[in-house]
């Protein structure tokens, strides 16, 4: 039987010991640092707002689109010719309606105040970026995440107007062909994002991505 470990700092437990759900450990802090070091090596922090301690994540397998396979549909493509887009233009208010928007099936968020702050301070710091939809001059959807060089983070999005959030994910994908990164981690499975051609892919695969594309350096 697995046991989820608790840890401290930067000294994350091997990926292997993750359980079978892909929960890999426990912390009673975390930082900016500490994220931005994890997602370089696999693993991503997910746990209910407000609690604690704090759940950090490797599963196997990972859900990813390359962005090469995107799948766009016919009304997809129709819908993303009538929108604006733009890119870390209100990274704040993207994230904010990320963790305001209302989800079925889900009572909450687990975009909390400290992961508001961690991302916010990560888009200040450069790798942290938003990619938004805009429909006559209002913002109607996007989604940000992590650039890390060769390997794009998606963290979460959101909309208010239909196909506003897939577009945004059109245009990510389109960015990402042009600037050279090579595959945008979805973390886990969604309807939404296997219909745009995500797939699963082993975590030890995975891995060797990070380790070829990865571009900074912690």
């Amino acid at each position: 039987m697995l046991i989820v470990e608790y840890f401290e700092n930067f000294n994350f437990p091997n990926l292997e010991k993750a359980n079978k759900d892909g929960l890999l450990g426990f912390s009673f802090d975390i930082s900016v640092e500490q994220v931005l070091k994890a997602l370089t090596i696999g693993i991503f922090p997910w746990y209910e707002a407000n609690s604690f301690p704090f759940l950090w994540w490797a599963p196997d397998p990972r859900f990813v689109v390359f962005p090469n396979k995107i799948k766009v549909s016919k009304s997809l493509k129709q819908s993303y010719e009538k929108f604006e887009f733009a890119i870390n233009k209100n990274f704040e208010q993207v994230i904010f309606n990320c963790a305001n928007i209302n989800r079925r099936g889900q009572n909450g968020t687990w975009i909390d105040d400290e992961m508001i702050f961690i991302y916010t301070q990560l888009y200040r710091l450069g790798y942290g970026m938003s990619f938004e939809t805009y429909f006559q001059g209002d913002l109607v959807g996007g989604l940000y995440g992590v650039n890390l060089g060769g390997v794009f983070i998606g963290e979460s999005m959101f909309y208010t107007k239909t196909d506003a959030s897939k577009s945004a994910f059109v245009f990510l994908a389109n960015y990402c062909l042009e600037n050279n990164i090579k595959i945008i981690d979805c973390q886990l499975h969604t309807p939404l994002l296997e219909s745009l051609g995500g797939e699963y892919i082993s975590r030890n695969k995975y891995s060797i991505y990070l380790s070829k594309f990865v571009e900074i350096n912690i």
